[in-house]
């Protein structure tokens, strides 16, 4: 016995990528529904790789009465018009969009990391799924949190252009090739040229000079894993259409060591350690898309502050930062709570 699943926001990139994990991992459906706009109302959309079609219904028309989870990727706007609507007809909202994350009611879950937070989602019957930098960033920290507890973290983020969605990607895709042959690479999606270039602006700025991107790796961080935890995050947006790299520097208060560090991360849930210290014995953002996890390399001491560590870290953001991570929620709401996949 499965679950009856709504996908909503199901053109987008993410909500693509929805239907592929859903496929990828035989998620329990007994019924699949795939929610847009009114612009794609009609269209036709594969579910994975299956072969089957799938027709985008209207989201403004849709009733969710005796569904039983909705993966939402719709962005905060609508967000915080359908998800309550969701919510109090009993079906349980995944949402993607910022608008719930700091939410006190609201569960925020890595399921590497902070699983035993699911079970708050009563409390609204709706989870957030973290920022995409942040998720990866926790699956890397949290097992190293564990072994040496964590006192601050400084983290310098390289974000792919999908990240901002479609428009994205396509004004890096056309900027480059507009530069190839002499013509203007006049910015619309993003403040400034993105082709051949690196933007240290994600998000809109707020009172303390920090971007709200970099607002968000902070305070998720702390939510999700310890809010003791220190944070200071530079984001920048950089010319790579899939796959966020992350640099970390990691203060402990006890003593670990790069090897330590290196045993714990090879066993760690959701890591990949390919830590070689030879040419190309790291992973690149190429290498990560369309995998699962989230790849560490270039595991070292940092001999400038006491009990220090620098990683690399890189990760498919339209999957562990986005739509795994959502369904990998789905899957630990049905182990935990809902039961009928068992």
């Amino acid at each position: 016995m499965g679950y009856r699943v709504v996908v909503a926001g199901a053109t987008g990139n993410v909500g693509r990528e929805m239907l592929n994990i859903l496929a990828e991992r035989e998620f329990p459906i007994d019924e699949l529904a795939v929610l847009a706009s009114s612009r794609s109302q009609g269209d036709q959309i594969e579910y994975g790789e299956t072969g089957k079609m799938l027709t985008i219904k209207n989201i403004e028309h849709f009733d969710p009465a005796g569904w039983d989870i909705a993966l939402f990727a719709i962005g905060s706007d609508a967000t915080k018009i359908y998800a309550p609507k969701f919510a109090a007809a009993g079906c349980i909202v995944i949402d993607n969009s910022s608008l719930y994350r700091m939410d006190p009611d609201v569960p925020l879950i890595v399921p590497e990391v902070n699983p035993d937070a699911i079970d708050g989602y009563k409390a609204k019957n709706i989870i957030a799924n973290p920022n995409c930098s942040t998720a990866q960033m926790v699956v890397a920290l949290k097992p190293l949190h564990d072994k040496a507890k964590i006192k601050r973290v400084v983290v310098a983020t390289y974000q792919s252009v999908s990240g901002a969605g479609k428009a994205g990607m396509d004004e890096l895709f056309e900027q480059s090739r507009n530069i190839f042959v002499g013509d203007p690479a006049e910015p619309k999606k993003f403040t400034k040229q993105i082709a051949f270039n690196v933007i240290p602006h994600i998000d809109s700025f707020l009172d303390d000079g920090s971007t709200k991107e970099e607002w968000k790796m902070v305070a998720e961080t702390k939510k999700i894993l310890d809010p003791k935890v220190k944070v200071t995050a530079t984001c920048v947006r950089v010319p790579v259409f899939v796959g966020h790299s992350e640099a970390l520097n990691i203060e402990f208060e006890n003593e670990i060591s790069a090897q330590e560090a290196q045993d714990i991360l090879r066993e760690a849930p959701g890591a990949m350690l390919v830590d070689k210290r030879e040419d190309g014995g790291y992973v690149t953002p190429v290498e990560c898309v369309g995998d699962f996890a989230t790849f560490i390399s270039r595991v070292r001491e940092d001999s400038t502050v006491d009990n220090g560590l620098s990683l690399w870290c890189v990760s498919d953001n339209l999957r562990k930062g986005a739509a795994l991570n959502a369904v990998q929620i789905a899957e630990l709401l049905g182990r935990r709570h809902l039961k009928k996949g068992d």
